[in-house]
């Protein structure tokens, strides 16, 4: 394959395929550290590996149809760090993923985190 055929493969369209809702679940970390201390910290809590790292899009697999991402304060902004838990099954299944992690960050450092699901968790 040719240099233009090898950059298509990487950088080109990627075939259609039906878009799968992703159900959002999110904690709040409240520390002052960075997005890839973070999935390090949380994949040796989970022992589980982070990936799509060179994707640009890292995530750490949690149970079928379920993951977690690091989202970056913006430019400027100081913590906190928004940890978000995704499915693709349901809004509750997100949320408990989300509180399970929680449970785990919490056993397994000294991190401030709490989950953030909006105003339905008051």
């Amino acid at each position: 394959m040719g240099v233009m055929g090898r950059l298509r493969r990487l950088f080109g369209r990627r075939p259609q395929r039906e878009e799968q809702i992703e159900y959002c679940a999110t904690i709040i970390l409240y520390q002052a550290i960075s997005k890839l201390d973070t999935l390090a910290v949380m994949s040796l809590a989970l022992d589980r590996p982070v990936e799509n790292a060179k994707l640009g899009r890292p995530m750490i697999p949690l149970a079928e149809g379920a993951w977690v991402e690091v989202e970056l304060p913006k430019l400027g902004e100081p913590p906190p760090l928004a940890i978000d838990v995704y499915s693709t099954v349901s809004t509750d299944q997100a949320r408990l993923q989300a509180l399970t992690l929680v449970a785990t960050l919490r056993r397994s450092t000294a991190w401030e985190v709490r989950p953030d699901f909006g105003p339905s968790d008051d």
